[in-house]
């Protein structure tokens, strides 16, 4: 909102410094000192009123060290980390921008979603929160949508072999590439390394451009359903989904950076996608969000996302992935993510392989996910949540090196 009305403001009045509102920069720099100020401050306010509404986690006695202690700690903390997201994108992004859009839904949506399991868990007295059914009808939905509006919609196009501004012959010129609509996207690792979905059904000839969406949109849904659930595996000890998900989001920022600006696309030889740049401000706004939630989360935690949070963020990191072209890289990117869950499908199915052969289940972990394991063997969590975040930053890192690595 006030992006339109300094915009209006330096057309009518010729306002000094309104102009600063055109650039990304400006924006994405405002947008995580206001998000992570908000959450800073009113996150103490919202902390309160969850206490005031007896809005407590319930702890299931699992015997681990410390874990009586969490008892009655304030839950749907997430509602800090959206409110602190919405509230910068709404004053500051171009909110006409389809990438812009899908995260706020998305955003929203999963938001949702997690709200209601929360509510059921806390009022309704079931530990068992929202049928697991019912967390993925939500889940495929956002998915046909988002998959649908980046496939149909005429906005969301990329352009290859960009040129950024070269002299020629003592003349600037700029690039004549044209934007083109199309489902591609990056394999890391590889020179020339545009992979087409289209041509996971080339065998079908040239009616496979139509019903490319076949293919696309069910990826797009699976992407955004293992991603969600992993970050809800993630959450189970302080500060642990936030931390992970801030270096994710952080990483994720540069990918939009560079993905959006011609020069930076040209310089490192990547997939430019026009108005990408924009999801920079959305971005800052929900890292600030993560980094302020975190002054609350860290332990021993004044506060618990609940499914309100780590569901939203779960999706709106995937959102973030397609939406840049990068979600090829998030077994890298959210390594952490994926190795928990792994835990899980790796301990779930070991126990029932064992139990159908031998007549008694047995485990590979002393406990699923994976960080209960590390609590299980005399692991302090404050520990073990600053190792993942060390492995998180070393996937960062090794994710960005792939722009120029090939």
């Amino acid at each position: 909102m006030l992006y339109y009305l300094f915009e209006l403001l330096e057309k009518l009045y010729q306002l000094p410094g309104a102009s600063v509102f055109q650039y990304i920069s400006f924006r994405a720099a405002a947008a995580v000192i206001i998000s992570m100020g908000f959450s800073m401050v009113f996150g103490a306010k919202i902390i309160g009123y969850l206490k005031r509404q007896q809005i407590g986690e319930s702890i299931r006695d699992l015997g681990l060290e410390g874990q009586k202690e969490k008892e009655g700690t304030p839950t749907m903390g997430g509602l800090i980390i959206i409110l602190s997201t919405l509230i910068p994108v709404l004053l500051l992004a171009r909110l006409e921008n389809v990438y812009i859009l899908l995260l706020l839904v998305t955003l929203v949506w999963m938001g949702f979603i997690g709200w209601v399991d929360d509510y059921i868990k806390i009022f309704k007295k079931n530990k068992e929160g929202l049928q697991g059914k019912f967390k993925i009808i939500g889940q495929v939905l956002l998915g046909v949508f988002v998959g649908a509006t980046l496939y149909f919609n005429s906005e969301v196009t990329v352009r290859t072999d960009v040129v950024a501004l070269n002299e020629v012959e003592n003349a600037i010129v700029k690039s004549v590439n044209q934007n083109i609509k199309a489902t591609l996207t990056t394999i890391p690792l590889l020179k020339n390394n545009e992979f087409d979905y289209q041509s996971l059904i080339g065998w079908m000839g040239d009616s496979s451009e139509s019903y490319t969406w076949l293919v696309f949109i069910p990826i797009v849904i699976f992407i955004i359903t293992a991603v969600s659930n992993g970050a809800n595996l993630t959450d189970g000890i302080d500060g642990l989904a936030a931390g992970t998900s801030a270096i994710i989001v952080f990483a994720l920022g540069i990918f939009a950076w560079v993905s959006g600006n011609v020069n930076f696309a040209s310089y490192l030889n990547i997939m430019y996608i026009p108005n990408v740049g924009e999801i920079s401000i959305f971005i800052a706004a929900f890292l600030g969000a993560l980094i302020g939630f975190l002054w609350y989360n860290t332990y021993p935690a004044q506060v618990f996302m609940g499914d309100t949070g780590s569901l939203a963020i779960g999706a709106v990191i995937s959102v973030i992935a397609i939406i840049v072209r990068k979600e090829l890289l998030i077994p890298l990117l959210c390594g952490v993510f994926f190795i928990e869950t792994l835990s899980v499908i790796l301990q779930v199915s070991y126990f029932k392989y064992t139990r159908s052969k031998t007549g008694v289940g047995q485990r590979i972990f002393k406990m699923s996910p994976l960080h209960h394991h590390y609590q299980k063997l005399g692991f302090h969590e404050s520990k073990i949540v600053a190792r993942f975040w060390i492995v998180g930053i070393v996937l960062a890192v090794l994710t960005i090196v792939t722009l120029k690595l090939r």
